[in-house]
């Protein structure tokens, strides 16, 4: 996310949802049998958060860890390098996700998760929390909507919405392409627009090589100057 001002703020209630994490992970290793683990990582030229760069343009190392239950509960843990205004002294994002997902019927699946961004590093409070749906048709085609209360750590609401979709060409190449409208008039007296197009080439499993054009409106440039417009992003990923 993005950030253009520096604040001293009240405390955020961070321990409650890594309390949750941490008890879903433990809970799902005390039961493995009953339970499914996976990871994922990336190398990438920028790190691109709905529209925005979170790295100043520069190269990011990310890394996550899921945790699943057999009911659909799960924990997950991500993380990245990120640079932001130097007076906040951010340098590492951590996501603390606790939620459940499972199918709604034989094409239709829901994931819902309450998501903690914090950034450990940092001489102020820039955490925050959200709550996220998503609603996926055929594996293929998602929508989305999140809702915080505390908007990229400004103490207003904001909310934000993306449609997407994956078209597989073949086995190997598929296209990506999703668009998202974040609404902050409450937070930024503004809201905007952007949209990506990207392709992906699983060239060796578990490894795929991705590139991904990014595009925002005006009123992004204009909220977050010089980490909003047009750029492209690649990225060495695998899952595992």
């Amino acid at each position: 996310m993005s950030f253009s001002r520096s604040s001293s703020r009240r405390p955020s209630p961070a321990f409650v949802v890594s309390s949750l994490a941490t008890g879903l992970l433990l809970a799902a290793a005390s039961t493995a049998q009953a339970a499914s683990f996976n990871g994922s990582g990336a190398l990438t030229t920028d790190y691109v958060w709905r529209g925005t760069t979170q790295t100043q343009g520069d190269p990011a190392v990310q890394a996550g860890f899921k945790a699943s239950a057999d009911n659909g509960v799960y924990g997950a843990v991500w993380g990245s390098n990120v640079e932001f205004a130097p007076e906040t002294k951010a340098s590492s994002e951590l996501d603390i996700t606790v939620g459940w997902t499972g199918n709604l019927s034989d094409d239709w699946a829901l994931d819902l998760n309450l998501t903690h961004y914090r950034y450990p590093s940092t001489t102020v409070d820039l955490n925050w929390t959200e709550a996220i749906g998503t609603l996926t048709w055929k594996q293929n085609y998602w929508a989305q909507f999140g809702y915080s209360n505390d908007a990229l750590a400004t103490d207003e609401a904001g909310a934000y919405a993306q449609l997407g979709a994956k078209v597989p060409l073949n086995e190997q190449v598929r296209l990506e392409a999703a668009a998202g409208y974040y609404w902050l008039d409450n937070a930024y007296d503004d809201s905007y627009a952007h949209a990506q197009l990207g392709a992906v080439w699983a060239f060796k499993a578990p490894f795929e090589l991705r590139v991904t054009a990014h595009a925002t409106d005006r009123s992004a440039k204009t909220l977050f100057p010089g980490l909003a417009g047009s750029r492209v992003e690649a990225a060495l990923q695998a899952s595992f």
